[in-house]
């Protein structure tokens, strides 16, 4: 029998609290970078300086897939508030930290907790709203993460500055809390549980070879990268034997599905690769402050949270296919005049920038919508998770390729040698771009889309 549909006010407050929950894991991923300085003087560790950013990006984007799979077996609505619970008791660790150390650690069980907050949110979005009301709650949640990656570095600098460092992990709690009990409140699940027999030796293999490939990437830790491609590979071959693999391996053999994870493979490689560097780029050719260098960043994020909602709103009369090749013919327009205008003026840059994101926000939410219509229920957990692991493994494995492309030296050094490296990171960006375009015409019309 079918459950009956959740009352709105129940839903309304169940979907506050997931957003609450996604604003928070989406601002702690860039709300610590203005904060760090002042760890470093009070617990020492210069050395291990990038470690609490690599840890947090590590264990929240390997447990991606984990989550998702265990979702779709269990059930959401328990994993999600045991993801939050993970999420804050990491935030009080941090804030407790007495060495660099505690902190790393401390860092890892919260995101381990991150890891779980976005795809499950999705997923649960998937399931509360039918695709007429989901673009818009899609659309939203995309734009508070924007919004959150904006005001990360503002909220570290000034709670830092007014109060303490360890208040930008305590202030994590109480709003956490809040979320928490919005959920558990007032989200009602009816799960089916089927009796699965979960590949634990591929998802072993899948978390270690995953986890080797970032951290490598992360550390320019070549052979670490290169064990972690094998280790993978390795992983694939056994999930395709197996029943209940962790990965979706039979929905991967579908056309839709298998192009939303390439495409934001791809797609997450060249932007991500580009906000890694272009504010090295303000500062090392320009000569801009730190202050310049991060805004320069602020019309991409713009421009994806905008095209974001208003992509949701004309899903009505415009298909998610043809939304999909929009979005990716305008990244491939703006790549190339990214790399075109390397040597313009750095409003010029920002304005092409703004571009860039709009064409990330348009591809981004109308590929993930159309691979969740194409997915059963069963399976939606595993797929979403998939989707976004392939976001962010594109996100690493296009920073560290990008790093070579520009060159040690000019990354240490900036001036015109940065500015020439950029621009063939940026024509590398292009190329995956220009692929993952192809492949976004390669989608069949779908009739059950809007707009189709």
């Amino acid at each position: 029998m079918t459950p009956p549909p959740p009352l709105p006010a129940a839903r309304r407050l169940a979907t506050t609290g997931l957003i609450l929950g996604v604003f928070l894991a989406a601002l702690e991923s860039t709300v610590v970078a203005t904060a760090l300085p002042s760890v470093i003087r009070d617990l020492g560790g210069q050395h291990l300086y990038a470690l609490p950013f690599a840890v947090y990006l590590l264990t929240s984007t390997v447990t991606n897939p984990l989550w998702g799979r265990a979702s779709d077996l269990v059930g959401r609505k328990r994993l999600y508030l045991i993801g939050v619970v993970l999420f804050l008791l990491g935030s009080a660790l941090c804030g407790a930290a007495t060495s660099m150390t505690l902190l790393i650690l401390a860092r890892a069980v919260q995101g381990v907790g991150a890891g779980a907050v976005l795809p499950l949110t999705l997923t649960l979005v998937g399931e509360l709203y039918d695709l007429r009301e989901r673009p818009r709650v899609q659309a939203f949640i995309s734009g508070v993460w924007g919004v959150s990656g904006l005001l990360g570095p503002l909220a570290g600098g000034l709670i830092t500055e007014h109060l303490s460092w360890r208040w930008v992990f305590y202030v994590n709690v109480p709003f956490g809390l809040v979320a928490l009990l919005l959920v558990w409140r007032h989200l009602h699940e009816h799960v089916t549980r089927r009796a699965a027999r979960i590949d634990w030796v591929g998802a072993l293999l899948f978390t270690l070879g995953s986890g080797l490939l970032v951290w490598g990437l992360e550390l320019r830790a070549w052979w670490q990268a290169a064990l972690g491609v094998a280790v993978f590979v390795s992983a694939l071959v056994l999930e395709a034997r197996h029943p209940e693999p962790l990965l979706p391996m039979g929905n991967l053999r579908q056309r839709l599905p298998l192009v939303g994870v390439l495409n934001n493979l791809l797609a997450g490689a060249a932007y991500f690769g580009v906000i890694a560097y272009l504010p090295l780029y303000a500062q090392g050719t320009h000569g801009g402050s730190a202050t310049a260098a991060g805004a320069v960043l602020t019309p991409m994020l713009v421009g994806w949270t905008l095209a974001s909602i208003v992509g949701a709103r004309i899903m009505a009369r415009v298909s998610l296919r043809r939304l999909t090749i929009l979005g990716f013919v305008v990244l491939v327009v703006m790549f190339a005049l990214f790399a075109a205008l390397i040597h313009a003026p750095l409003p010029v840059v920002s304005a092409v920038g703004f571009f860039v994101g709009t064409g990330m926000g348009f591809s981004m939410l109308s590929l993930l919508l159309a691979v969740q219509q194409a997915t059963p229920k069963t399976e939606l957990g595993a797929v979403t998770s998939a989707v976004l692991f392939a976001r962010n493994m594109g996100g690493a494995i296009g920073v560290a390729v990008m790093a070579v492309l520009i060159g040690q030296a000019a990354l240490a050094n900036g001036g015109e040698a940065l500015a020439d490296g950029l621009g063939r990171a940026l024509l590398f960006g292009l190329a995956l771009v220009a692929v993952a375009c192809a492949l976004a015409f390669t989608l069949r019309r779908d009739p059950a889309t809007p707009g189709d």
